[in-house]
């Protein structure tokens, strides 16, 4: 039976998917404490999260709350690693990631970060590349992103349905990831973009758009990146 694209029924979409999650990149007034972090992204889903140390500054804070042996509650926990405020070298930063890999079901890192590719194998499946928005020049489409995937072979996707949108807003472009990395997915990023480009709370048109490839993706976590909308 065909599912409906009502809006109604795309409402529930994102909000029935099994396993969903937070990441803790839009808890800005909750930077620096990760406990307060946690608890916030339980009170989205006790299943499934992801912290988000995207600046580099963030990395040995991240790194010494991990060491305390908290009690977290997910199922899956994956790691964004920085992003910005970028200082150590390559081969410091994987070193950092990989003191973190034993907490972790996954690593995110933007391709558009990565240089030298190779010091990055000894992460191997735990690391997970995630495609790229309008405002970077590389790491956008499928064809771009084939060159780290090649020298990455055991690396998986992170699909970013917000970033390919600004890409293409029909999604073709979208489709094409899927299509190329697929097999690759290990979770979603799940957000609608500002004019900015910046993450913000997915709205029901953009739920409705996104769905038939929502529906692509029904087996691995999806992580929002900016507050759940009100019921």
């Amino acid at each position: 039976m065909p599912i409906s694209t009502s809006p109604e029924r795309q409402v529930s979409v994102v909000r029935s998917h099994h396993p969903i999650g937070a990441s803790t990149g839009y808890m800005g007034e909750l930077r620096g404490d990760w406990l307060a972090q946690v608890v916030q992204a339980r009170s989205v889903s006790p299943f499934a999260a992801e912290l988000s140390a995207l600046h580099e500054g963030e990395l040995d804070e991240l790194g010494q709350f991990l060491l305390s042996r908290p009690r977290l509650p997910f199922r899956y926990l994956s790691i964004h690693g920085p992003s910005k405020g970028r200082a150590l070298s390559e081969a410091v930063l994987v070193d950092r990631l990989r003191q973190l890999a034993p907490f972790a079901d996954g690593i995110v890192m933007h391709p558009d970060t990565i240089d030298e590719p190779e010091l990055y194998r000894p992460l191997g499946r735990l690391l997970i590349l995630e495609n790229m928005d309008a405002r970077k020049e590389r790491g956008r489409t499928a064809s771009e992103l084939s060159a780290w995937f090649d020298a990455l072979p055991e690396a998986g996707f992170c699909f970013d349905i917000a970033h390919a949108w600004s890409i293409d807003d029909t999604m073709e472009i979208a489709g094409e990831l899927l299509d190329a990395f697929g097999s690759r997915l290990r979770h979603l990023h799940v957000s609608s973009l500002s004019t900015g480009l910046h993450h913000e709370t997915l709205s029901e048109e953009h739920e409705e758009l996104f769905t038939p490839l929502l529906q692509r993706c029904v087996d691995v976590p999806w992580i929002l990146e900016a507050p759940p909308r009100a019921v």
